[in-house]
C-alpha cells in the first residue's frame, strides 16, 4: 500500500509557524489543536460534529479527558496499578523496584544490573538500562530533573496528564530471548476491542503491523510513515484472555490503547493511553480514519456550546 501524500511536511510552513507556536498555546489552547491538526493531518477539524476517529479523540483530548479523575488515575504510570489491582489483574503488573519523587533518593546500589526508569506524568520520558555498570548518573540525573519539572500535559495539550503527580518508577526491564519483548497496543472503543497495532525489533529495527483484533491484517490503519515487518506475526495462544483483559480495563472509558507483552505465555499490563500520538495520525489510507470512527460513538459528551 502506497503511503499517504500528506506525510510530506512543508518545512517553509513549519519556520513560519514555529516563532508562534508557543504564544497561540497559551493564548488559546483550542485553536493550537485546530492549527497543529491542519497541519499535521491536513484535514480541518470539526469540533462541532465530529466524524474521524482522530477527530473524537481530539474532542476528547480537549473537553473530556482532562476532566475525568479516573482517565487521569490511569495515565499515571503509578497510580494505574492500583486500578488494575481492583479489576483483579495485580497477577499481571510488571514488578517495581520503587517510586521516587526525587532523583537523589533513588539507591542505585541496591538495583539489580538491569531495570527501567520512567516518569509517571508523561509518555516516552523513559530509561532503559541494561547494565548498571555502564550507567553515567550524572547525565541521567539532569535528564530526570528537567522531566520531573516539565508540565508535559501543558507542552503537549494533553492536560489529562497535567493533573498526574511527576514522580520516577523503577520498573524490571523485561527480556525474551535478551531481546526486548513484543508489545501488543489493543484499541479499544465503548468497551469493545477492534483493532491493535504489534511492535516488534525494539531498540533495533523497529516495526509496526496493524491488525483487526481477530488478526485479519488492517494495512489501511499504518499510520504517520511507520514501517511494517514483512512476515506476519503469529496470534499468541492465550490471545483471547488479552482481550478480555483489555476490554475490562477499558470499560470505563469511551476510548483507550491497552499495551501489554506476552512473554512465554505470560502476559504483562504495561500502560493505557488515552490519547495515541495526540490523535494526529495519518493514515496510509485515509478511509481508514473513518472506519474507526465509526466504532467511536461520544455523541453523548458532545458540548455544543463548547467550540
Amino acid at each position: 500500500m502506497r503511503g499517504n501524500p500528506n506525510l510530506k511536511e512543508n518545512k517553509l510552513k513549519r519556520a513560519i509557524a514555529l516563532p508562534f507556536r508557543n504564544l497561540v498555546k497559551w493564548l488559546n489552547p483550542v485553536l493550537f489543536v485546530k492549527l497543529q491538526y491542519r497541519y499535521i493531518t491536513h484535514h480541518r477539524l470539526n469540533l462541532k460534529n465530529p466524524i474521524r476517529y482522530t477527530e473524537k479523540l481530539q474532542y476528547l483530548r480537549l473537553f473530556v479527558y482532562p476532566n475525568d479523575d479516573l482517565v487521569i488515575k490511569c495515565s499515571d504510570r503509578e497510580a494505574v496499578r492500583e486500578y488494575v489491582k481492583k479489576q483483579g489483574y495485580g497477577n499481571i503488573l510488571i514488578p517495581i523496584y520503587g517510586v521516587y519523587d526525587n532523583f537523589n533518593k533513588i539507591d542505585f546500589v541496591r538495583l539489580p544490573n538491569s531495570f527501567v526508569l520512567k516518569a509517571t506524568h508523561a509518555c516516552a520520558f523513559n530509561k532503559l538500562v541494561f547494565d548498571k555498570s555502564n550507567l553515567d548518573l550524572i547525565p541521567l540525573k539532569k535528564k530526570f530533573v528537567k522531566w520531573l519539572k516539565t508540565d508535559y500535559g501543558k507542552q503537549t495539550i494533553e492536560r489529562h496528564y497535567s493533573k498526574i503527580k511527576p514522580q520516577i518508577i523503577i520498573e524490571k526491564l523485561l527480556l525474551e530471548n535478551k531481546n526486548l519483548p513484543i508489545e501488543y497496543k489493543i484499541h479499544v472503543f465503548n468497551g469493545v476491542a477492534k483493532s491493535m497495532y504489534i511492535v516488534t525489533g525494539r531498540g533495533e529495527d523497529i516495526r509496526y503491523n496493524n491488525y483487526y483484533i481477530d488478526f485479519t491484517p488492517f494495512d489501511a490503519s499504518q499510520f504517520n510513515g511507520w514501517k511494517k515487518r514483512e512476515e506476519e506475526i503469529e496470534k499468541p495462544p492465550n490471545w483471547d484472555e488479552m482481550v478480555k483483559i483489555a476490554e475490562k480495563l477499558a470499560r470505563p472509558f469511551p476510548f483507550v490503547r491497552v499495551d501489554f507483552y506476552n512473554i512465554k505465555g505470560k502476559i504483562y499490563f504495561n500502560e493505557l493511553t488515552f490519547t495515541p500520538a495526540k490523535g494526529t495520525l495519518i493514515f496510509d489510507d485515509d478511509q481508514a480514519d473513518f472506519e474507526m470512527g465509526e466504532w467511536l460513538d461520544i455523541s453523548t459528551l458532545l458540548l455544543k456550546d463548547k467550540k
